[in-house]
């Protein structure tokens, strides 16, 4: 569906700003209660980071990736002939077949909207009132929308770090822009995005180097998750520089790099690649025209109902600073329309912000919800009890010892009874394993709930049920 030239209507029942994942499941959650809904996006293609260079293309490149350490198993596995051996991976020809896929989602997120009668409006949006946004066309011209409630879905875009010759390095969103595979290549960077950055280009065969700069990936996670994945990274090749700063980049943009740290020698890659966070893109957005203050990072502080300072006005999704994560921003994006459109069983409808899940798609990937272990013995001290397991995955019985990937599986509980506040695993699987155990959690389960469940064998999953 073709953005629209003007207004339909005086005035809207909802107007979203931002068509990412929140802004589309909001305004079409909206529309299905029969309400008059105009959405504003200003690249011109829905889906928001997470089809456009975000989880979708990252979870394609991981898929490659994988698919590149089977093909080294084989031998293991006694497969023998053409094609066995070490992966040649043509990226310059799988790039134009990943952006055709997300191309196409871009179109079926169109045809949503169409079949759900939302309005598509491309433009930049402005707060101009509590109840109306300007919209600036590409072409410069300008119209204003009316609305009984705004909903702001922006979301966020990467951090560039204050260096000198920054501009040199392409962010996160930049590395799909990228035509050809790097031959040498460094990540700034220890949190998820960086890490998975890392893993699919170390896998395929970039001479791959980590900048981070504390001891371990991951800080925000479980300390045995950081371990783990900080020595098995190192294992396979990663050269991960700890305790590292960058202080300048040198070279021309397109062409050799010279890193310099504040940790060891400079050092040449092709390519380099920031990954230090993200920020709410709230600049320019006419917040303070209508009262919206924002915090130190230029996040829309928000109540447990996504309410801003504004009555009229909601915030959804990343550009709350808070669990920035696709189905977090879906599910409060649907929560809130629910409330404020639904029926009167909706009507204190909010998303629960405790327990949620989260995979990271590292090699191997991993899995979490609930409390890490520092967290849990902050909240109730002598009361935390952990139960854990470290094994190898049966796949892994017929690969090489350098090449076994370790899998650890941790329960977190509390109590007498044994709640379960935490689960953390890694190894083969993980991201798939965790989805199931994310209810269990939600519900309250405790150990005992766990062990009552048979095993499924042989798999990995069943060590979260057998843990002693």
């Amino acid at each position: 569906m073709p953005p629209v030239d003007k207004p339909s209507a005086d005035k809207y029942d909802y107007i979203v700003i931002g068509g990412g994942s929140g802004g589309m499941a909001t305004s079409r959650r909206a529309a299905s209660y029969g309400k008059k809904v105009a959405i504003i996006e200003a690249q011109g293609k829905l889906g928001g980071t997470c089809v456009n260079v975000g989880c979708v293309p990252k979870k394609v490149m991981w898929h490659a990736a994988d698919i590149a350490e089977k093909i080294r198993h084989a031998k293991n596995y006694k497969f023998i002939g053409d094609g066995i051996g070490e992966p040649k991976f043509d990226w310059h020809a799988f790039k134009p077949q990943r952006d055709a896929y997300i191309r196409r989602l871009n179109g079926i997120y169109d045809s949503n909207l169409q079949k759900d009668g939302v309005e598509y409006h491309h433009g930049y949006a402005r707060l101009a009132s509590p109840n109306a946004v300007e919209v600036t066309r590409p072409d410069g011209s300008k119209y204003e929308l009316h609305g009984e409630q705004i909903c702001i879905a922006v979301g966020g875009t990467p951090t560039f770090p204050d260096v000198p010759g920054a501009e040199l390095g392409i962010d996160s969103d930049g590395f799909f822009d990228l035509a050809d595979q790097p031959r040498r290549v460094a990540v700034v960077g220890a949190g998820y995005i960086a890490v998975e950055l890392a893993g699919v280009l170390h896998t395929l065969g970039s001479e791959t180097h980590l900048l981070i700069r504390h001891e371990k990936v991951l800080r925000t996670f479980d300390p045995s998750l950081q371990d783990i994945l900080t020595n098995w990274m190192e294992k396979t090749g990663v050269n991960i520089h700890k305790k590292t700063n960058v202080t300048k980049v040198e070279g021309t943009k397109g062409g050799p790099l010279t890193v310099h740290t504040d940790s060891g020698e400079p050092f040449e890659v092709d390519t380099l690649i920031w990954a230090i966070g993200r920020h709410s893109k709230t600049a320019d957005l006419g917040l303070e025209k209508v009262g919206i203050q924002v915090t130190e990072k230029g996040d829309i502080p928000v109540d447990e109902y996504q309410q801003t300072s504004v009555p009229s006005i909601t915030a959804i999704g990343d550009v709350g600073g808070k669990a920035l994560l696709t189905p977090v921003a879906i599910a409060a994006g649907r929560r809130l329309a629910n409330r404020l459109f639904g029926p009167p069983k909706f009507k204190n409808d909010k998303l629960s912000y405790d327990d949620i899940p989260t995979v990271v798609f590292s090699h191997p990937t991993i899995g979490t919800v609930g409390l890490t272990e520092p967290q849990a013995r902050e909240k109730y001290g002598d009361a935390v009890k952990i139960y854990k397991s470290n094994f190898r995955a049966l796949y892994f019985s017929m690969i090489d010892e350098d090449h076994k990937e370790p899998s650890m599986y941790k329960l977190i509980v509390v109590g007498e009874e044994e709640k379960v506040v935490g689960v953390h695993i890694i190894g083969l699987g993980s991201d798939e394993v965790l989805q199931g155990f994310g209810v269990a959690v939600k519900m309250g389960a405790t150990k005992d709930d766990f062990d009552s469940c048979v095993a499924i064998h042989p798999t990995s999953a069943e060590e979260l049920v057998t843990l002693r």
